[in-house]
């Protein structure tokens, strides 16, 4: 039998077979996933302040590099992971809502409300909130990118400072409406939604979605992060050093 194209089954402690589970979301994804929502995380946490604002660039400017890495892989990566699936999911977005539409306002048939298909919408705004996060990545890594090196006057400067932290906001409520969604999910279903992007797996039978897993391209994408925080690390000017300058320039002025 072919494990990686069928569902497999475990033995838990007990002896007793474990449900059969197929994989669905391979390795990268969910290395990309977890980094990209730590690298958010953090470099919210730490937006305030002089004194973390080189951690919050380096967050920022691994944000940037993680969306070139998604864009790639969603389009030359397996089926699952090509972002034409989330496309073609809102691309159902006009039937779905003419389906809600003639059910709330069309004459019932045999006196029976016409069904909704709430699933299929509760999909729709799941794949609604994962675009708008990735299309959000850019205003926010160039705005900040260009307050970080003064691109132009003051008031540019400023200009642009209020672009990043307004994109910033939205991308916090987008956060926010992605994990309410999975919480709302995972209680009408009654099944964890966020356990996939953990373990890839899911329960059933069936053959598995992500055929591979691709273990070793995850693993890169991990070092190659991690590389490029040591490098930062090591690049990063003395923190002495830096108080130091900072006052000379505050006596100067």
């Amino acid at each position: 039998m072919n494990l990686a194209t069928t569902s497999v089954s475990a033995v838990d402690r007990t002896g007793q077979a474990a449900p059969p589970t197929r994989r669905v979301i391979d390795a990268p994804t969910r290395v990309f996933h977890w980094l990209f929502a730590f690298c958010f995380v953090g470099a919210y946490l730490t937006a305030d302040g002089e004194r973390l604002r080189l951690l919050h660039v380096v967050l920022g400017y691994t944000l940037a590099g993680l969306l070139g890495f998604r864009v790639l892989y969603g389009l030359l990566g397996p089926r699952q992971a090509r972002l034409s699936t989330l496309w073609n999911k809102l691309g159902n977005a006009p039937f779905w809502l003419r389906s809600v539409r003639a059910a709330w306002f069309e004459r019932p048939v045999e006196g029976r409300p016409k069904a909704v298909n709430w699933r299929q919408g509760q999909n729709l705004v799941m794949a609604a909130a994962v675009v708008t996060m990735l299309l959000l990545v850019l205003p926010l890594t160039l705005s900040g990118y260009a307050v970080f090196h003064e691109w132009g006057g003051d008031w540019l400067v400023e200009l642009l400072e209020e672009v990043h932290e307004a994109v910033g906001e939205l991308f916090l409520w987008i956060v926010l409406l992605h994990l309410g969604l999975i919480l709302l999910m995972s209680l009408l279903r009654r099944k964890n939604q966020a356990l996939p992007m953990l373990t890839g797996r899911v329960e059933g039978n069936g053959a598995d979605l992500a055929k591979r897993n691709h273990r070793w391209l995850a693993t890169l994408l991990l070092v190659g992060v991690l590389s490029y925080w040591g490098w930062e690390w090591t690049q990063a000017p003395d923190p002495s050093a830096r108080a130091a300058a900072v006052e000379r320039q505050s006596e100067r002025d």
